[in-house]
């Protein structure tokens, strides 16, 4: 399995660069340090804008050469969520996905969630957009959001109807056969 869930790699420095200050500056201000395997698992989250599972993010660094332990990896990830620069998100019964969280961009959108293959389909429809965003809440500012749909992708639907048709023309001639 690759480590993000589809998609083309980007290399956007217009989001790295935010990020990095973004990074430096939440490590400053929590004493943290900044280390090299720190901003190599930045880069290699904001080098796409897919979801991934921390694991696959894992066996792909280490592919490139940058090793560094799996609970590393989560303790990052973890602190990458902290200093919102990476948002988690629980689809039914999969492990936890995350995706990055662009600098001073507004990415809200909604997923599409497959319930037969669990893939995952990040979609920016403008209406919805619109209509959350107008929605006020007293005491309460929205800053993002994120929707859950749930159904079949049309992937699966093709499968899913090819196993029929097949079912059904196994079961036509077991018919035939039975009949005087």
């Amino acid at each position: 399995m690759s480590i993000f869930v589809g998609g083309m790699a980007m290399k956007d420095d217009k989001l790295h660069s935010p990020a990095r200050v973004a990074l430096t500056a939440y490590l400053k201000a929590k004493k943290m340090r900044r280390t090299p395997e720190r901003y190599a698992i930045l880069e290699k989250i904001f080098s796409t804008d897919e979801h991934f599972y921390v694991d696959d993010l894992h066996k792909n660094l280490e592919a490139e050469g940058y090793h560094v332990s799996l609970s590393t990896v989560y303790a990052t990830i973890q602190l990458f969520v902290e200093a919102g620069l990476v948002r988690r998100h629980q689809f039914g019964n999969q492990p936890a996905q995350y995706e990055r969280v662009p600098q001073g961009i507004n990415e809200s959108h909604h997923h599409l969630v497959c319930n037969h293959c669990g893939r995952v389909r990040a979609v920016r429809d403008q209406e919805v957009i619109s209509m959350i965003g107008n929605l006020r809440y007293p005491t309460f500012k929205t800053e993002f959001f994120s929707l859950y749909v749930y159904g079949i992708c049309s992937r699966c639907q093709k499968k899913l109807k090819k196993e029929k048709e097949k079912e059904q023309a196994v079961a036509k001639t077991k018919k035939k056969k039975t009949k005087p």
